[in-house]
């Protein structure tokens, strides 16, 4: 291919053009610096940005986590206090972040806006390679002590941090827990051996000076990896980043790098405790075995291990997952399970969660056996070739319903960049994978795979990691005690400065700075109109047909959506347990393992879920569909439809042993997420009594649903009550496949002809009919503590409020980035040290909600939200601060997805009545809203006795609020 125009100041490496992604990447070296640039030019108006620095930290500090935290509070150009959170605002970003790994640090962002690519670029570029530092930011950001009553010397201090409450909550899980102490004993000489984010017991005893001297030595341009994506000339990009940055180096002679890990000459087996604040902590032991294998930038090795773990862990039918599934040593497997290709080197684990620890070795034995057997015995060729298939297929499928799809791309190659390898090789598979087609044809393939890789690799761990109920008491104690010997060591000088600091940082954060130095767009760059893409509908004789043509490079999505029965209070509490069910079952005269196997060699996945939204114009009246979805290669189209026809007519659920693990496996889900979803968990609780909709979540994706699933899972030791469950998923089925259908199909536009003419072909049938759901209305408030194992809080507060097609839905909309940006960042994040805050309104359930993340406070950060309205309404606000909240919401409404995703959301939306019609007339009342709109609704919705309360805390903090606060223990 023709060489792409490079910079002076960048040497061209060379190029190639993926056919798989339709897009050209380029590789570029910085001549004075050695600082290397890849480009993935692509015909995409989203464009991505990141550099990555080599963050190689040789402690549990956390350094390079609370670097990248204080290297976004200002910079040589921007010398203000906050502007990676104002820029936030004052963008048409569609991606802004920062992210801190186990040997990498990036910052990454994305836009569609061509002005504003170049502002995002010239602040980041500023604050990655000039930043200020501030050592009161350090104190913000890292950690520090004051006295508890701020002006009283005599009262006790206290810790307080922003990355030290993160990491408190983070900590908080257990498996992050499991996750970190795996890792030490895996990697015992390697950076990898600690934990980079940093454990709240040694985050304290990083230094300030510490912190410039990582930077002085990571965040170098010798030592950075800079990649991009998008429509954008390379030669442009090259030029700002050597006229903002790269001119101003010289080449920096350290190499920062991993070194290969020691390798072990016998296994290492250990048991550890961790926190865990219940009185019962039967089952709640973890076990898993890990394996150091092979170099991370050696792609056929990586491709081969990914392809033996998916072999052994991918679903039901893998032999290895079907072992720990069936055991009766645990609950579930454990979350890890399976390949970690991140690191320099790759490691390989499995496990069990919910057992005992004296099961530690009956555990091993069972992993090793179930090895031992597949290694002589080998596996069936057609479950090698559907992983195969699987690796194509993730290859070949345009993602971004989560992060845009170019930054997809550069994280799946960053790391091998950061370690050295070939990032342009990780991202074209298709020579590899036919490689491994032919390899994989010897029956000895996986059998060799298992001996060399794990059989025969003396380099593993067994952990065990028990629970501990005096763990948490004693960690406080000894935290107590430490900063005791603190205060008792201050001279007055010292603790003088711990009050002037106090009184800085405050001063520092109720600070107003200069935002006009920051770059911005405003509204007139705001597109005048939003991209929503349009079906044709067909008939079938079962139902309406939507057909997208959309890029898709050469995938079909598929959904057949049912129209929600009416289902009884107890039916709708297992509608989650049945939708997972539908798939994970048997299906005809196959097995659920056969039926995984199936799925597996002609799908790239199969799902099923409900979905409920109100109407429009009133919240109390709520719609529900049941959708069956699933994706695949066009040339499996036809394997597609039949599947999902087999499954909703045939799926079995007399399979009472499976559906028994099922329960088990989802249980040990929800326990272990409560610490990482706690914001959401919060606002689900405080908003469930106000609408239809919002109750049903939160008793069947809520903390409601934790209490039943638990409930569920101990009442099953009943063998009648299996069988019972059993008739009543059964009765739920029926129930669904009687109601009317109607269909979506997304694909290639040349190939609307077959794929249409092969779903019409199945669908033949017309349904009975059932009477559709009704769900009573809800209007009532609660106040509740839903208390379990954690250091931190989740808050929230919800008001009622309007639907979306009331006049005062979009002020309401833009009020909540309005008193984010304004009021509730500085006194929830940066004052009262949570690691995240906001409001925002919800028009489907009609209620206004205030929420905080990791949060060391809880009765405070509920005064702070009822801080903010007064502040709202008391004040003058400066009209820019409108436009940036506006700019945000409009932002976060234009942000595009996945050519699938967008045709996806465009349906599902105007099934609720959200048509591209109402959906562009709501965004033009968000850009007319006025600071005058903002008043009104706040003092109208905001004001309210009918306010709801929830939080996810501790048993300590529950104890600090009033009575009339329901207390329900997790």
């Amino acid at each position: 291919m023709t060489q792409p125009n490079s910079h002076a100041s960048f040497e061209f490496i060379r190029s190639e053009h993926i056919d798989s992604l339709n897009v050209d990447v380029a590789e570029y070296r910085h001549r004075v610096t050695g600082a290397m640039h890849y480009h993935i030019a692509a015909d995409q108006d989203e464009n991505v940005f990141l550099v990555a620095f080599r963050t190689v930290p040789q402690d549990s500090t956390g350094v390079a986590h609370i670097l990248e935290h204080t290297a976004l509070c200002g910079s040589e150009k921007y010398p203000v206090r906050d502007p990676f959170f104002m820029m936030t605002r004052r963008s048409l970003n569609t991606f802004m972040n920062a992210f801190t790994s186990s040997d990498w640090t990036a910052y990454p962002f994305a836009s569609q806006n061509r002005k504003d690519y170049f502002n995002l670029l010239d602040v980041y570029l500023d604050a990655a390679f000039f930043s200020r530092l501030d050592p009161l930011d350090f104190a913000q950001e890292g950690h520090r002590v004051e006295f508890a009553e701020p002006s009283n010397r005599d009262s006790d201090l206290v810790y307080k941090g922003v990355v030290l409450n993160e990491m408190k909550g983070a900590m908080s899980s257990p498996v992050s827990t499991l996750w970190q102490t795996v890792t030490k004993h895996l990697f015992p000489t390697t950076t990898y051996h600690h934990n980079s984010g940093g454990d709240p017991d040694s985050i304290t005893d990083l230094s300030y000076q510490e912190l410039l001297d990582f930077y002085g030595s990571h965040y170098h341009p010798s030592n950075a990896v800079f990649m991009t994506f998008g429509n954008i000339a390379v030669e442009e990009l090259q030029q700002r980043f050597e006229a903002q940055a790269l001119s101003r180096f010289e080449a920096l002679e350290q190499c920062i790098e991993v070194p290969d890990e020691k390798r072990f000459f016998s296994p290492v087996r250990v048991e550890e405790g961790y926190a865990l604040d219940e009185e019962d902590t039967s089952a709640k032991t973890h076990h898993v075995l890990a394996w150091l294998l092979g170099q991370s930038i050696d792609l056929k090795a990586q491709l081969k291990a990914h392809l033996l773990s998916r072999v052994l862990l991918d679903n039901s039918a893998s032999p290895l997952r079907a072992a720990l599934e069936s055991s009766e040593l645990a609950s579930a497997p454990s979350p890890l399970c399976g390949l970690e290709d991140s690191n320099r080197e790759m490691s390989f684990m499995c496990g069990l969660e919910g057992s005992e620890p004296e099961h530690a070795a009956a555990f091993e034995q069972l992993v090793f056996d179930t090895l031992q057997c597949v290694a002589e015995e080998g596996v069936p060729q057609e479950m090698v070739e559907a992983q195969l298939h699987q690796l194509e297929l993730g290859q070949r499928e345009i993602s971004g319903d989560g992060y845009p799809y170019g930054l997809n791309l550069i994280m799946a190659s960053v790391s091998s960049a950061i370690h050295r390898g070939d990032p342009i090789a990780l991202l074209n598979l298709d020579p590899v994978i036919e490689e491994l087609r032919e390899e994989v044809r010897s029956g000895d393939f996986i059998p060799n795979m298992i001996r060399e890789q794990l059989l025969e690799n003396p380099h593993f761990v067994r952990l065990t990691l028990r629970p501990d109920n005096q763990m948490s008491a004693r960690k406080d104690a000894a935290e107590q005690a430490r900063l005791a010997k603190i205060k008792e060591g201050l001279s007055d000088d010292e603790a003088a400065f711990v009050v002037e600091q106090a009184q800085r940082l405050e001063e520092r954060q109720n600070q107003d700075d200069d935002e006009s130095i920051l770059p911005k767009v405003t509204l007139a760059d705001v597109p005048a109109d939003m991209h929503v893409p349009e079906s044709q509908t067909l008939a079938t004789k079962e139902g309406d047909l939507d057909w997208y043509g959309q890029g898709t490079n050469g995938l079909v999505y598929q959904q057949v959506i049912i129209d929600m029965p009416a289902l009884t209070d107890d039916e709708l509490q297992l509608l989650p347990l049945f939708s997972f069910c539908l798939t994970e079952l048997g299906c005809a005269d196959r097995t659920y393992q056969e039926n995984q196997q199936y799925q597996a060699q002609v799908t790239g996945g199969l799902s099923a879920f409900s979905t409920l939204r109100g109407a429009t114009d009133d919240e109390q009246n709520v719609k529900g569909f049941f959708v069956i979805s699933g994706k695949a290669l066009v040339k499996n189209a036809a394997a597609l439809t039949g599947l999902i026809h087999e499954t909703l007519h045939s799926a079995r659920f007399d399979e009472l042993s499976r559906i028994r693990e099922i329960i088990s496996q989802q249980r040990s889900r929800k326990e272990q997420s409560i610490t990482g979803q706690g914001h959401s968990l919060a606002i689900m609780a405080a908003a469930a009594g106000f609408s239809p909709a919002a109750a049903l979540a939160q008793k069947s994706r809520g903390l409601a649903s934790l209490q039943f699933i638990k409930a569920l899972d101990q009442s099953l030791q009943d063998e009648k009550a299996l069988a019972a469950l059993a008739e009543q998923l059964k009765t739920i089925h029926s129930k669904v496949r009687q109601a009317n259908k109607r269909f979506l199909l997304v694909g290639e536009p040349e190939q609307q002809a077959l794929l249409v003419n092969e779903l019409s072909e199945q669908w033949q049938a017309p349904a009975e009919g059932a009477s559709p759901l009704t769900l009573p209305a809800t209007r009532t408030p609660v106040k509740q503590l839903w208390v379990t194992s954690t250091q931190v809080s989740f808050c929230a507060k919800a008001y009622p409020t309007v639907p979306v097609d009331h006049a005062d839905a979009a002020p309401l909309t833009v009020l909540g980035d309005f008193l984010r940006n304004g009021f509730l960042h500085r006194a929830i994040r940066e004052q009262g040290g949570a690691y995240g805050s906001g409001a925002g309104q919800d028009s489907g359930d009609a209620v206004f909600r205030f929420f905080s993340y990791r949060d060391p406070r809880l009765t405070e950060t509920w005064d702070d939200f009822d801080s903010s309205v007064p502040w709202l309404l008391d004040s003058d606000h400066d009209a820019a601060k409108l436009e940036e909240a506006i700019l945000g919401v409009v932002s976060s409404m234009d942000k595009p997805a996945s050519p699938a995703g967008e045709a996806k959301s465009a349906y599902h939306s105007a099934l609720f009545g959200r048509t591209a019609e109402q959906r562009r007339e709501f965004r033009a009342r968000i850009l007319a809203v006025t600071l005058a709109d903002l008043k009104r609704v706040a003092q109208t919705y905001l004001t309210s006795s009918e306010a709801s309360f929830a939080a996810v805390t501790n048993t300590e903090k529950a104890a600090t609020v009033g009575d009339d606060f329901e207390v329900i223990n997790l």
